[in-house]
């Protein structure tokens, strides 16, 4: 693993030279396969000593909306894995430095901002059937771990997004999409900014209907973190009384 910074460097630099799509395509791939063997770990490799953030980021940015749809889904998904890599504290030691790595920081919430633009962009309008949404949610069910994701999604009202996500689901693929989704809303529920969003986007009723009819156990569970998570916020309260949650928990506690 010694040689791998030297890689990436190549890689990027190959994304960021050249534009034939054949030759984008293929290393984007070679990128998406070294992460999927360990993505924790092999993300952090784009952090190494000698890199930027500048550097780094902007190729895969800059393909989110100039590529076809497979450069698209690809750079998103290597892009959201590059961001949740970054070591703790990076940001705050970047802030508090010279004025060139200002200048990085500011680069890091731009590209943020922008992923989550795009991230958006999809869930209102498809760049492909089928495929858009997915990639979306699971890329936005990595990114909003961090408040500054939370607080740009909650910006550019992104909430609302959800609702339409959050039903039952019969398929396993639509089951995948339905926990990935409700993922994200548990997220939400622990920023108070997104809590308001979340009051207004008559999600609450979505979400018992989920719990009383879904079979997955981890779908439910996270239903009832969400609900537990919002119960004393406002008037969550008197809604879930309202909308019959009180028999949903007596049900709940008499499953295995």
């Amino acid at each position: 693993m010694q040689d791998a910074p030297a890689y990436i460097r190549c890689f990027v630099s190959i994304l960021r030279d050249i534009f034939k799509e054949e030759t984008v395509e293929y290393v984007l791939a070679l990128i998406d396969e070294m992460l999927l063997g360990n993505k924790s770990k092999r993300a952090r490799l784009f952090h190494d000593k000698s890199f930027s953030g500048e550097e780094i980021y902007d190729p895969f940015l800059r393909l989110l909306w100039k590529g076809n749809w497979f450069i698209q889904e690809k750079s998103s998904k290597i892009l959201s894995f590059m961001l949740s890599g970054r070591p703790k504290g990076q940001d705050h030691v970047i802030a508090d430095s010279a004025a060139k790595s200002k200048d990085e920081f500011t680069s890091i919430n731009d590209v943020l901002k922008g992923l989550v633009d795009w991230l958006c962009a999809q869930l209102k309008n498809q760049s492909h059937t089928g495929r858009s949404i997915p990639v979306a949610i699971i890329c936005l069910a990595t990114l909003l771990k961090e408040t500054a994701v939370r607080s740009s999604f909650v910006q550019i009202d992104g909430v609302k997004l959800f609702i339409p996500l959050i039903s039952p689901a019969s398929t396993q693929q639509s089951i995948q999409l339905l926990y990935e989704t409700c993922l994200c809303v548990c997220l939400l529920s622990y920023y108070e900014p997104a809590i308001e969003y979340l009051a207004t986007s008559k999600c609450l009723p979505w979400l018992i209907e989920v719990s009383k009819g879904s079979t997955k156990e981890k779908i439910v569970r996270l239903v009832v973190l969400i609900l537990s998570n919002l119960l004393h916020k406002g008037t969550f309260g008197a809604q879930m009384v309202d909308l019959g949650l009180p028999q949903l928990v007596q049900s709940l506690k008499s499953q295995a």
